[in-house]
């Protein structure tokens, strides 16, 4: 049985893989059939080269016995379905897993497909002004030294800066894992600032809650719902990640690759361990919402119901007194008229402080 990682342990060092800035942002790269690939030479970026097929990219970098390590990764930006049947053609994919990429609106998963590894990644950003999380879904497929990564799924206007996902020397160095690791740091990454942004609604929704704003409700399931999604994008990544530690990949897994996926593993935790406690977080709230929403009611019921007892006697009065019967001796008296007119209002007097007296009023 594998153990559980404690989300509350201390952070590790931060690993020589890691890298905090943008590690591509100089590498030229070429392109493969149109699309954006970048090649390396043992870590380094090979001079702008274009090739005719993502076959040709294969091919290249998995040359046998070859002197130096070289690794390729392709970017495709939402394609065609002809294109993914051409470049899977070229690669030799599975039936099985050409159906998965062209489907598209998948749950992150890892799997193996023949001699390629499918890896499939949510990565969130979130819209602070609308309160909500959008998701581009990244499809990676990893056949020995060459990526291949598919946008799928992304926002209308949003931009693909795929430079962004490229690897650092040390990482290509490290090998095809070590890139595998970074991709999936990349979205754990993009996790932490949506859940700071969700930290500040929440505690706004606090503020509204007990301020008795009637919109606090709907705010409090619209950011619910937000933060179910989130979690379902990140919870699966804690497995993957557990995966390719075991050995997933088939390949033997060095001390620095290790260092550097613990990492990536205790900011994922960390991240959805913070997420279910927004979720419980807002079910907490919702009930303080809904009882205060109660004694509100209450309030409301205690002045409806302490007037309605006000009005109740005056009535009362006036209607014994008005049935016009002749044996009334109060009709002709002298004083009859004063003295009803006397008892409602003392009687509405006397009930109006009793209850301001109970702060019914």
């Amino acid at each position: 049985m594998r153990e559980r990682k404690d989300p509350n342990r201390s952070p590790r060092t931060v690993p020589a893989l890691r890298v905090s800035s943008t590690p591509g942002s100089t590498a030229t790269g070429g392109t493969a059939a149109g699309f954006p690939a970048f090649v390396y030479n043992n870590g380094d970026p090979i001079p702008t080269c274009d090739w005719d097929t993502i076959g040709d990219v294969n091919e290249f970098v998995n040359t046998p016995d070859l002197p130096e390590e070289r690794l390729g990764i392709v970017f495709l930006d939402k394609p065609s379905t002809e294109d993914i049947i051409r470049f899977a053609g070229q690669l030799n994919l599975s039936t099985l897993l050409v159906e998965d990429l062209i489907a598209g609106g998948q749950r992150p998963k890892l799997e193996h497909h023949k001699d390629a590894l499918f890896m499939v990644l949510s990565r969130p950003v979130y819209i602070d002004d609308l309160e909500f999380v959008e998701f581009t879904e990244l499809h990676i497929v990893q056949k020995d030294n060459l990526f291949v990564v598919i946008r799928k799924n992304c926002p209308a206007k949003n931009t693909w800066n795929y430079r962004r996902m490229l690897p650092s020397k040390k990482q290509v160095q490290a090998g095809p894992e070590a890139v595998l690791y970074h991709f999936l740091d990349f979205v754990v990454d993009a996790a932490m600032p949506v859940a700071r942004g969700i930290q500040t609604d929440v505690d706004e929704i606090e503020m509204q809650v007990f301020t008795g704003d009637p919109a606090a409700p709907e705010r409090i399931y619209r950011l619910t719902r937000e933060v179910i999604e989130l979690q379902r994008a990140l919870t699966p990544l804690v497995d993957i990640i557990e995966d390719l530690e075991y050995g997933f990949t088939g390949r033997e897994i060095t001390e620095a690759l290790r260092a550097f996926l613990d990492d990536v593993e205790d900011h994922l935790t960390r991240t959805v361990a913070q997420i279910q406690d927004f979720r419980d977080l807002l079910t907490q709230i919702l009930q303080v919402n809904a009882t205060l929403a109660d004694q509100r009611r209450n309030e409301d019921m205690k002045t409806v119901s302490s007037w309605g007892a006000i009005l109740l006697l005056p009535t009362l009065i006036g209607s014994i007194y008005g049935m016009n019967f002749d044996v009334m001796p109060e009709l002709h008296w002298r004083y009859g008229y004063l003295g009803a007119i006397g008892l409602m209002l003392l009687s509405a007097t006397a009930l109006y402080f009793v209850f301001k007296k109970r702060d019914w009023l």
